[in-house]
């Protein structure tokens, strides 16, 4: 199938599988005597493959290390648990930033109308903010 077709069954745009192909994640296909590129079954397979990696925040580094065990016929699964670890680790620590922000806003907010703005630069808020650090119930 050509590259437009692919890339619309799959969602893609089809500079988007180029640029897989330019990076390695996809062997350049075969092509037809037009010059078309013809993709097959093994490629929307690891089409799909490399958009599910994605969206599970894989990078594209780290997709390519995927495909680079499977082409050496080495099980990922190892380096993909340790990924996953890692992504895990990261996740936390953004939600607990992201819980103690949250709790930064809601308490500025609710003191809001209390704030000085006189001889504010930008605006009074953001600049109290900026001086003292508002104490949060996490």
């Amino acid at each position: 199938m050509r590259i437009g077709e692919i890339a619309t069954r799959l969602g893609l745009n089809p500079k988007t599988i180029r640029f897989y192909e330019a990076r390695g994640l996809l062997p350049e296909p075969e092509r037809l005597p037009s010059g078309y590129r013809d993709y097959d079954i093994n490629d929307e397979t690891r089409l799909t493959f490399i958009k599910t990696a994605q969206r599970l925040g894989f990078s594209l580094n780290e997709i390519g290390e995927i495909l680079a065990f499977k082409e050496r016929d080495e099980p990922p699964c190892n380096y993909v648990l340790s990924v996953l670890d890692a992504r895990l680790s990261e996740i936390d620590r953004r939600i607990g930033e992201l819980v103690r922000l949250r709790g930064e806003l809601v308490a500025l907010q609710e003191r809001a109308d209390q704030l000085s703005t006189d001889g504010a630069s930008y605006c009074g808020i953001v600049e109290h903010a900026s001086r003292i650090r508002i104490k949060t119930t996490d």
